[in-house]
């Protein structure tokens, strides 16, 4: 049975999922999303179509861990006669000449550890999602996969025969296997196999030692940082909300969504948390994704989620071809939400640009080019604040006037404000600051709720959600507001479950939600830490980070029963919940040795 005991490699261009068998059961090439050349996570043709597995034989035990501080994964399989073997998994991403090289290429590095283990692999990589199987050629140290539109070769050391016919054969030594386009490997393939892996762990090794990290929970931090940079597309800078397609957020509940686009909302808390880290290049790549979004937004009009390529019309479909995760269809494609009002667009793009402007780091710093683009979006965020939308849970079936959206709208002019500012625009500044100062008490006068003594999550509304957590981080209300705090009382009451927080509790398009929305756990952590209440934040958070899987990631959604891990995967908000927590909780380096 499929389960999100997943472990995630990439290169920026393309990233794939392992499961705790050293199974490849999830990797769209040539890049996030394509056609799934591997699968099987989906339900492929079968339980071994849509993958690339190295089994062996007589498996009794597994072991998965991550190389220290790099993207490098290792999977030790243990038989019953007492054999062995590791597999070592990357996507090449490293510099030479000058800048980054992360071809679309898999390599599996398969050595014996013990014993006399035999192996059998499979090679099954599919295409038409799921429905093609490709044409298979076969040379002297190679397999060729031809499909309509795409060929891959396999290049590998081990016996051609075997792996082709998938029989099993007694591992004496170890044996490379590369997988990726169509192209011959010049020198020998056990030098650039290890060529590549020792220079991939390098480069995470040097990535990782950049980053400026809390005192306590770096191992945590560290994983979720890389993790985060996996899921972003480098050649135009979008960053990705997942790698997956239709993993659903419950058993059995239809809500089963295609997260590998970019949502300028996730996008932004992504760059935000690694930008704290000073992991800044992600940043800077999608700055110019944004200034090409913005380039060909009329008036300034934004959609909520675009594709890499910036693409606005991201259709939604469903595939027949898939039964889907544990069968548990649809299988979908595309996302409707591109269709979507959502205004809280209008601040996540601002809040992103707004870092170049105050951040020295920066290679290239805003400027006031960026700003006379940044100002239209301003203008649609004055005239959207108090309109109707799908807000930050994307409701499909209804609109509303939600406080977050508005404050978000809220937060663009404000940003707007402090930019001109900074660029010396004495009047723009001027009319953003009363545009901003206008916005803000009305939006915090419609939202409070006397009779629920609260803030609500609709203007002029009744109930409340988690996003209401975030407005003391926007700057609308202060932390200790005894408006907020008593908001934050009645989402206890209403929106806790244990440990774990809902998003919601009130039926939408397709009934009460059945598990806990993982981020909101974690911003529930951070609202407690800034009211003051450090002990149970950490205590919670402690909680938190002991449902991450095995290689300590985590999906979008959490049984809050059983504890298991649901949703598309690994989802970058949640990774952003937990470096964010981290940083606000963790004792200062000073004094702490």
């Amino acid at each position: 049975m499929s389960t999100l005991d997943l472990a995630v490699i990439g290169n920026c261009n393309y990233g794939a999922l392992i499961d705790r068998r050293g199974r490849v059961v999830w990797c769209c090439l040539p890049q996030f999303d394509r056609d799934p050349t591997f699968c099987a996570l989906l339900g492929g043709d079968g339980a071994a179509g849509g993958m690339f597995e190295i089994e062996l034989v007589d498996l009794v035990r597994a072991e998965q861990f991550y190389w220290r501080n790099s993207a490098v994964l290792e999977t030790r399989l243990f038989d019953r006669a007492g054999g062995s073997i590791a597999i070592v998994d990357l996507a090449p991403r490293f510099k030479q000449y000058g800048r980054a090289f992360r071809p679309i290429m898999l390599i599996r590095r398969v050595r014996p550890l013990a014993g006399s283990p035999r192996v059998r692999v499979r090679v099954r990589p599919r295409y038409d999602f799921g429905a093609g199987v490709p044409e298979v050629t076969r040379g002297s140290n190679h397999l060729r996969f031809v499909m309509p539109d795409r060929t891959f070769r396999l290049t590998t050391d081990a016996p051609v025969s075997c792996v082709l016919e998938e029989v099993p054969f007694v591992l004496a030594g170890p044996v490379e296997f590369v997988f990726g386009a169509d192209e011959t490997i010049a020198n020998a393939l056990s030098d650039t196999a290890r060529e590549f892996a020792e220079r991939t762990d390098a480069y995470w090794r040097d990535w990782c030692r950049s980053l400026s990290l809390p005192f306590e929970w770096q191992d945590a931090v560290i994983r979720a940082a890389i993790t985060l940079k996996l899921m972003s597309f480098e050649d135009t800078g979008a960053v990705i909300a997942a790698l997956t397609t239709s993993i659903p957020e419950a058993a059995d509940s239809g809500r089963n969504w295609d997260y590998r686009y970019c949502w300028l909302r996730d996008a932004y808390f992504v760059v935000n948390a690694l930008n704290r880290l000073s992991a800044t290049r992600t940043l800077e790549g999608y700055l110019d994704y944004i200034v090409n979004v913005v380039s060909t937004a009329a008036d300034g009009y934004l959609r909520p989620v675009y594709g890499l390529l910036h693409e606005s019309d991201l259709a939604e479909r469903e595939i027949a071809t898939l039964p889907g995760y544990r069968a548990m269809g649809p299988v979908r494609v595309g996302n409707g939400a591109c269709a979507q009002v959502q205004n809280d667009s209008y601040g996540s793009v601002i809040l992103a640009c707004a870092q170049s402007y105050f951040d020295r780091r920066l290679d290239r710093p805003g400027d006031e080019a960026l700003f006379w683009r940044l100002e239209p979006l301003g203008e649609q965020a004055v005239r959207r604040w108090d309109q109707p939308d799908a807000g930050i849970w994307e409701y499909r079936g209804r609109a509303a006037i939600h406080t977050h959206s508005a404050a978000l709208c809220w937060a663009a002019c404000d940003r707007l404000a402090l930019i001109a500012g900074a660029l010396g625009l004495d009047e723009r500044k001027r009319q953003w600051r009363q545009r901003a100062d206008q916005m803000r008490e009305a939006i915090l006068a419609r939202a409070w709720n006397e009779r629920r003594d609260s803030l609500a999550a609709v203007l002029d509304g009744d109930g409340v959600d988690a996003s209401l957590l975030l407005l003391p981080g926007l700057g609308i209300v202060a932390a200790q507001d005894p408006r907020f705090l008593a908001t934050m009382a009645r989402i206890e009451r209403e929106l806790r479950r244990g440990p774990y927080l809902y998003r919601y509790a009130d039926a939408d398009d397709l009934g009460p939600p059945a598990t806990a929305f993982i981020v909101c756990s974690f911003w529930y952590v951070d609202a407690l830490a800034a009211c003051g209440r450090r002990e149970e934040a950490r205590e919670l958070f402690e909680t938190l980070l002991a449902r991450r899987n095995h290689v300590g990631l985590l999906g979008e959604d959490l049984d809050v029963a059983s504890g298991e891990l649901w949703g598309n995967f690994p989802q970058t908000y949640s990774m952003v919940g937990l470096i964010q927590a981290a940083m606000r909780l963790s004792r200062s380096w000073e004094g702490a040795f």
